[in-house]
């Protein structure tokens, strides 16, 4: 390739500036070995003016200077340069990592920092794509490239997280496939390509995606009737509503399909989804957000290892199996962590004499099956690493060759199952619930009904760990802070009934109006009502049912009652007008005490401008049939004395002041005989309600004990049922994980075409290969029998004797054994050794020497001749 002219070193040197908000995509760029090639194809690739910027980070020499920056500028016309301490990031230019240095971006300007981890135990490009997706947000590209181990996997997912995207060289197509085969087999890849289309592929995405063209599309009606449609589609197939998940993180998940996709606008997206059902099994993935790492928040969990797990503790009893639930658990990193922290918490608890006799069982849940059966497995890349450490991957962790595998007592502490948090039914009686980074992706409205939930879940001073990103909002009733900041709260006893809590349903039902609870539908109120008033009353009258709400009204009423203002509320005690409404209010309560008409005269009403004095009548009707327990209101108005208006006004003469002066001592005399009748009936009310309260305190406490009883029997069934369901599925996993292992085994001793004979302690027949048929006439009804019982076409009379020697000395036996027909076979006796190093048994394998044996006899005969 030709090499672009150099420009002048001034115009080389990058501008240092302290904040940007940049405007263009930044793109993060892993490789390690054979990386070099995969740059130099990606980079001749890029197109000009791109309007994007490139930030290579690679796994380099620490001790050696590079030359990284002069072999990638051969080969484009973009600015390459070497990253300096605070270097801002501009468009159409590549940056590359100085050796033995780590990586970060803030407000897009690139900043350096001292390696903490020794040489060889580095993670550069997942330590990058970290701090690229809290700089860039969704707005986070990642790609990874040709290289060994599974750095940026990580990273990756911190990506993924924000709402960015991956694009993953394929793995046939890189000279070292293992950071690209982790990052695909982890799920993280979004577009996987050689590294010739990449680059194409990540200029289409940009120029489609509405984060980076259009970001205010979502508010058009018609994309919003769009979005609508993904979301049925998306419940129909999947059987999950996405609907209650706050709308911008939907958006912009959409978002990203769209620009994967190169398409223009959501309803060509949501054509496309009804056409392409695997396209709705990618969407599901990307709304689930699975996205975790062990031990996320170091000092939230060190919280709880330190304060609320030893206070947990200290109020249980020993001995007792203490229930943790953690919902949303993806691909298991939460859950171990938990069950890891619960082992150190009880390691520090060691001089107690009861500390070690507490168990932990964790239930750990999610919608992805497929994060569930990663889970399941347990096995994390080596970069986990960088979560974890050393001690925990010492202690907790067994190294293999994909990287590590959790200890089996740790494995063993959780049960992995599929369950929806917001459909299904909760787990119950719970000492720990760990939800975090759930409800921030959740609306308002759900998380008001979640949180009462985990309260209902949970033992009393039971546990809630939040993530740092959530609160328990304005149930301060239900939880109390153990450490706020932390987001670890505790339980708190309550009075509130568990059928106030709103249990998870499929899908949100109908519910009747408050008019259908009010009075049966198919009652005619009006007719009845306008048939009682004719025969009784003629003036303006409303019908109410029991607690004031207005039903019917007859005639012109506004002079007594109008609406309030505000949000439209029809009773009757709200619309009153001055003057009546404390008065009515009184009248009502004792009709309905006393189950008898109530009238109160002279009263004074203000009306529009002026007052008016009126009588009003209310009856509680007994025997009207359909009509009983509703209350009738009439209203009459009442003529003004010839005095005219009550207000004193200024009068000459003595006459005039003595008038004045009867009247206002008249309504200080009812003003006082209403207050003493007031207090007469508060008191008379008070007698009764301190009655009916130690009535109802009696028949409570008995209902009480019963719903305990009761509630107690269905959680105890409940919970035995959640814990039957998960169980099966976690033997229904070993299962055919034994049965992929047995045929894998079957197919292996076949393959060899050695004859392998399996006997147990007791010398009888476990288990033996096809060719073994052949020299000792075992059938497979002859398994379960002793060795000795079952004939043989060889001459090997000490077989059994053999056998039990290497039991009894743990010495293998090789041994040279005729048959009739003058072949010779080769048998060796070793002991069989379980997973766990116990002797269960001897293998005896039968190898074909008769060509051996046949030139071992020529050669001798040819020497003794």
């Amino acid at each position: 390739m030709t090499q672009p002219k150099k420009s002048p070193a001034k115009a080389r040197t990058a501008k240092l500036i302290t904040t940007v908000d940049s405007t263009f995509p930044i793109v993060g760029i892993g490789a390690s070995a054979g990386g070099l090639e995969a740059l130099e194809i990606f980079l001749a690739n890029v197109p000009e003016n791109s309007g994007m910027a490139f930030v290579i980070v690679q796994h380099l020499d620490p001790t050696h200077k590079g030359i990284m920056v002069e072999l990638l500028q051969r080969g484009t016309s973009m600015k390459v340069f070497q990253v300096k301490d605070r270097m801002r990031v501009e468009a159409n230019c590549v940056y590359v990592i100085p050796p033995n240095k780590d990586l970060s971006i803030l407000h897009g300007v690139l900043n350096l920092f001292a390696p903490l981890a020794p040489r060889g135990l580095r993670l550069p490009i997942d330590f990058f794509f970290r701090a690229l997706a809290e700089d860039q947000q969704e707005h986070s590209i990642g790609v990874i490239l040709s290289g060994m181990g599974t750095d940026g996997t990580l990273g990756l997912r911190a990506i993924k997280e924000k709402g960015g995207s991956v694009f993953v060289q394929s793995p046939d197509s890189a000279k070292f496939d293992g950071m690209p085969r982790s990052a695909v087999d982890a799920g993280m890849a979004d577009v996987i390509s050689t590294v010739e289309e990449l680059p194409a592929n990540i200029n289409a995405y940009i120029h489609h995606a509405p984060l980076f063209t259009k970001p205010n599309m979502l508010d058009e009606d018609q994309a919003k009737s769009s979005i609508e449609k993904v979301m049925l589609i998306l419940r129909a197939q999947t059987g999950h509503d996405f609907s209650l998940y706050k709308k911008t993180t939907i958006h912009r998940r959409i978002e990203r399909r769209i620009g994967l996709h190169h398409m223009d606008n959501v309803a060509a997206y949501a054509r496309f989804l009804r056409e392409n059902p695997q396209e709705v099994e990618l969407l599901f993935n990307e709304l689930l957000i699975g996205v975790t790492n062990f031990f996320r928040d170091p000092a939230a969990w060190e919280t709880l290892k330190t304060e609320a797990l030893p206070k947990l503790l200290a109020k249980r009893a020993p001995e007792q199996i203490l229930r943790a639930w953690v919902p949303a658990c993806s691909t298991g990193e939460e859950a171990y962590s938990l069950a890891m922290l619960f082992q150190e918490a009880l390691d520090s608890l060691k001089p107690h004499k009861t500390a070690h006799n507490f168990k932990l069982q964790i239930f750990a849940t999610d919608l992805d099956l497929h994060a569930i059966e990663l889970a399941r497995a347990g096995v994390y890349p080596q970069n986990i690493s960088a979560d974890v450490s050393p001690e925990r991957l010492s202690r907790f962790f067994v190294k293999e060759e994909r990287g590590y595998r959790v200890a089996k007592f740790i494995r063993e502490m959780v049960i992995f199952a599929p369950q929806n948090t917001i459909m299904d039914p909760p787990f119950t009686k719970l000492d720990l619930l760990t939800c975090r980074n759930l409800l921030i992706y959740l609306t308002p409205e759900l998380q008001k009904k979640l949180l009462p939930l985990f309260h209902y879940s949970l033992k009393p001073d039971g546990i809630l760990f939040l993530g740092t990103s959530e609160t328990i909002g304005g149930f301060d009733d239900l939880f109390a802070p153990v450490d706020g900041k932390m987001r670890l709260y505790r339980r708190l006893e309550t009075g509130q009934p568990a059928q106030a809590v709103e249990f998870p349903t499929a899908f949100p039902k109908a519910r009747p109006s408050a008019s259908a609870k009010l009075i049966k539908p198919s009652v005619n109120i009006q007719s009845l009502a306008d048939s009682l008033l004719l025969q009784t009353y003629s003036p303006a009258a409303v019908m109410t049912n029991e607690s004031g709400d207005i039903l019917y009204i007859s005639g012109r009423t506004g002079k007594y009652i109008e609406a309030a203002a505000g949000k439209a509320n029809w009773n009757i005690f709200v619309m009153a007008r001055e003057g009546l409404r404390y008065e009515l209010s009184a009248a009502f309560q004792k009709a309905l005490r006393q189950k008898e008409t109530v009238t109160l005269k002279d009263l004074m009403v203000g009306t529009n401008g002026g007052m008016q004095r009126i009588n009003v009548t209310i009856q509680p009707i007994q025997d009207a049939g359909e009509l009983r327990g509703m209350v009738m209101i009439v209203f009459n108005d009442v003529a003004a004395p010839p005095s005219g208006k009550l207000s004193v006004k200024p009068a000459r003469g003595r006459g005039a002041a003595v008038k004045n002066t009867a009247e206002l001592k008249q309504q200080l005399d009812y003003s006082r005989t209403e207050l003493q009748n007031v207090r007469e009936e508060m008191q008379t009310s008070q007698e009764e309600l301190q009655s009916t309260n130690e009535e109802l305190q009696s028949t409570n406490e008995e209902l009480q004990s019963t719903n305990e009883e009761l509630t107690t029997s269905k959680e105890e069934m409940q919970s035995m049922n959640e814990e039957l369901q998960t169980v099966n599925n976690e033997l229904q996993a070993k299962v055919d994980e034994l049965s992929h292992v047995n045929s894998d085994m079957k197919n292996l001793l076949d393959s060899t075409d050695i004859a392998t004979l399996f006997l147990d302690n007791t010398l009888r027949v476990r288990r033996f290969t096809a060719q073994t048929s052949k020299i000792t006439q075992l059938i497979p009804a002859d398994v379960g029998r002793p060795i000795t019982d079952i004939a043989s076409a060889l001459l090997y009379s000490q077989l059994a004797d053999d056998a039990r020697e290497v039991l009894r000395t743990l010495v293998k036996v090789d041994r040279q054994i005729p048959l009739p027909n003058g072949d010779w076979f080769g048998a060796r006796i070793l002991p069989y050794r379980t997973l766990e190093n116990m002797i269960d048994g001897v293998v005896i394998t039968f190898t074909d020497i008769t060509v051996s044996k046949k030139l071992e006899a020529e050669l001798r005969a040819k020497s003794s001749g």
